[in-house]
């Protein structure tokens, strides 16, 4: 067996077989929820004046604390939110402790926002260190010290990390994922969070209403129409998703940079530099996300004498650029997908200073290779994220890459407004085209397989 091969096999059996011994094993830090006086305790929540759960809300936040591993998935606008806030809410109540955690910074400072709590990534979590020689210094031998694990965005979990996560977590305490299953899958291998699902070992609450804030909101409405396999709708009264019929890609790139420097900024105010973020959903091509952010810096950030600006390799690094970090550095603390603003280029120094949402970090010019220009992204780059304004193009040049998964990626990334720039027939073939390139996983079925774990040692790598 190769070593890659090796590899997933073990972190597939690890996965598998650690959701099963966390479920058998009959310790269990919240036993206070165990035969709780369940209407008693939402009759409390809804007295605290914030939260009022519909029922299935109520039995999603029930199964999570009374299931030692479970699952919470849904779309836009079901209330993951709502029910992890109650979740905290009760655990606070009872002097329960909990950690919040998810895959990247963003989704992390996202969940932070979400519901006051603090949360970090799963690598700081698990307290990642580089000269570490496992890498992770909390692990079985050394594991978390919480009653509660809410993993938010699991669908980017990947199976590596996944396994990481799972030895550090007491057999004790419980683990919740939370996740919306039909995004995109993890950039990582495996496919952790459908597998989990698809098992049918471990409880899962779908939540499919969409409440009735959610529902005047146009994104939300179109969202879960894209996943059934329908249409966007688009009124004239809507003010929140818009489509602009431009088939030929060069000119629906000219329009989507009128759209960015002169529509927006004129008709809705929001400011290009931080409310609007171009995805595609390819590299290559008149609106691929490379000449995009070649044409949106040429506008948004044009050339000064006051801007010092460096050459490396094919891209132009500006002072004022709007960059993202493409891997995890953690000595410097900052991750993959993080995305800042060049603060100041040094040409003698050879230095250059990013703000990433106030932490400054300090690339050398032959570091450079960690950041990309960030004006436009790709949909997978966006996971995890939330922007005010998506503006996305949908062309046929892109055909390869027009999936139903990707577009409603794509969509749920806005918060309060989408635009669409391209041809119906490209959007019509992207919301047809449910056929998900296939991972070949055997996690659903080994999870399915896993003996009684309770009186068995682990040897698991």
């Amino acid at each position: 067996m190769p070593s890659t091969c090796r590899l997933f096999y073990y972190a597939e059996e690890g996965v598998a077989r650690r959701i099963r011994r966390l479920q058998q094993s009959p310790r269990d830090r919240l036993t206070c929820f165990r035969n709780a006086d369940w209407p008693r305790l939402f009759a409390w929540l809804d007295r605290q004046g914030t939260l009022h759960l519909a029922p299935q809300q109520r039995a999603a936040v029930r199964m999570a604390l009374s299931e030692k591993v479970s699952v919470i998935t849904g779309g836009p606008g079901t209330g993951k939110t709502t029910v992890t806030s109650a979740i905290l809410q009760l655990l606070q109540a009872h002097r329960c402790s909990v950690l919040l955690a998810a895959p990247t910074g963003r989704a992390a400072k996202r969940l932070t926002e979400a519901t006051g709590k603090p949360a970090q990534t799963i690598h700081r979590l698990l307290e990642f260190s580089p000269s570490a020689s496992n890498h992770f210094l909390r692990d079985q031998d050394n594991p978390l010290d919480a009653d509660m694990i809410i993993v938010d965005e699991a669908s980017m979990v990947d199976l590596l990390l996944m396994n990481h996560l799972l030895k550090a977590v007491d057999v004790g305490t419980h683990l919740l994922l939370v996740g919306d299953v039909d995004q995109l899958p993890s950039v990582g291998p495996g496919h952790v969070l459908a597998d989990v699902i698809r098992s049918e070992t471990v409880p899962v609450t779908r939540l499919h209403t969409v409440f009735r804030q959610a529902a005047t909101s146009t994104i939300v409405v179109n969202a879960h129409r894209i996943n059934r396999g329908e249409m966007p709708r688009f009124s004239r009264r809507a003010r929140d998703f818009f489509f602009f019929n431009r088939p030929n890609p060069t000119e629906a790139a000219d329009l989507i940079l009128d759209i960015v420097t002169r529509r927006l900024p004129r008709t809705f105010g929001y400011d290009p530099h931080e409310a609007v973020q171009v995805l595609s959903p390819m590299h290559r091509g008149a609106v691929g996300v490379a000449e995009l952010n070649r044409r949106l810096q040429e506008v948004l950030n044009p050339p000064d004498p006051q801007k010092p600006q460096f050459h490396h390799g094919h891209r132009l690094f500006r002072a004022g650029d709007r960059v993202m970090q493409v891997r995890n550095d953690y000595e410097r603390h900052v991750f993959n997908g993080d995305v800042g603003r060049i603060v100041a280029v040094d040409l003698e120094a050879q230095v250059v200073w990013v703000n990433f949402d106030g932490h400054t970090v300090v690339y050398e010019f032959h570091q450079l290779d960690q950041l990309v220009h960030a004006y436009a992204m790709s949909i997978h780059k966006a996971q995890g994220s939330e922007f005010p304004v998506v503006i996305l193009p949908v062309v046929m040049p892109h055909y390869m890459m027009l999936q139903r998964n990707l577009l409603y990626t794509a969509v749920t990334r806005a918060r309060e407004m989408v635009v669409l720039v391209g041809s119906r027939r490209a959007l019509a073939m992207a919301v047809q085209n449910d056929r998900v390139v296939r991972r070949h996983t055997r996690l659903a079925r080994r999870l399915r397989e896993v003996p009684d774990m309770s009186a068995q040692p682990l040897y698991v790598r």
